[in-house]
């Protein structure tokens, strides 16, 4: 399936955040050479006019074959879960990520048979296709999944659910790192996120039930890895094992 080229124009709007779609994060060149690049896409802004040259893009992307029959290329599929990653909304104080997930619902209602869903589990959003009024859950595409069952022996599995706006912040619990965590936390607080380091948190007698129940339900999982702190880098395994979107950082 190829999207529309309606389609097409309006998520270049939506991609540069230019009006009407003032809501979503603007890109600026660079910016737009980075989001193709967020998705292993080697594409870099030439100096024309942004809206042209991401509706170009798309276009390219648009005619590349899907690997299913009833859903676009991979590349576009890509781009739209990019555009809308909460990732991609945290620092931008003027960007509205409810309110971009529902305006592009409402562009792919003009395609066929196409919608956007979050990810229970890691508050990603997904491309998906409705078939007879009941979302897919596109498992014919090659990143299929696999259940696993685990009893980790070191914590125990929280029964709480994933708080679509938290943010859980690993790094040292040191002075050295207390304005990076008050920054991070300030960003957070600027587009309705919650943020919390562990050390804000005390349920359990073992700190590291405290890290684990943190992580599990959060959406998103900030990662400094300054220092090299082995405890840092454990976490991080941690968080990438239960499907976290995680956000390394590290002082130059």
């Amino acid at each position: 399936m190829q999207l529309k080229p309606s389609v097409i124009d309006k998520l270049a709007l939506m991609i540069c955040g230019d009006s009407p779609f003032n809501y979503f994060p603007y890109r600026s060149s660079s910016n737009l050479t980075l989001f193709f690049r967020e998705i292993d896409l080697d594409y870099r802004h030439n100096g024309s006019t942004r809206k042209y040259w991401v509706s170009s893009v798309l276009e390219e992307l648009n005619k590349k074959p899907p690997m299913v029959t009833d859903l676009p290329s991979v590349e576009i599929k890509n781009v739209i879960e990019n555009l809308l990653s909460p990732v991609q909304f945290m620092e931008n104080p003027t960007a509205d990520h409810q309110k971009a997930v529902d305006a592009v619902r409402v562009l792919l209602k003009s395609q066929q048979n196409l919608t956007v869903v979050k990810d229970s589990n890691t508050g990603n959003i997904e491309l998906r296709q409705i078939i007879d009024g009941f979302v897919s859950t596109s498992v014919e595409i090659a990143e299929a999944k696999k259940v696993i069952t685990f009893t980790p022996s070191v914590f125990s599995i929280p029964n709480k659910p994933l708080i679509d706006n938290l943010v859980a912040v690993m790094m040292p619990f040191i002075m050295e790192f207390d304005n990076v965590y008050q920054t991070i936390k300030q960003a957070c607080t600027n587009v309705d996120m919650l943020c919390y380091r562990v050390n804000d948190i005390w349920n359990n007698s073992a700190i590291i039930q405290d890290i684990f129940e943190l992580i599990y339900c959060s959406s998103i999982v900030i990662v400094d890895f300054s220092n090299k702190n082995p405890n840092v880098f454990y976490e991080a395994g941690i968080a990438h094992t239960l499907g976290k979107n995680v956000i390394p950082r590290a002082k130059m």
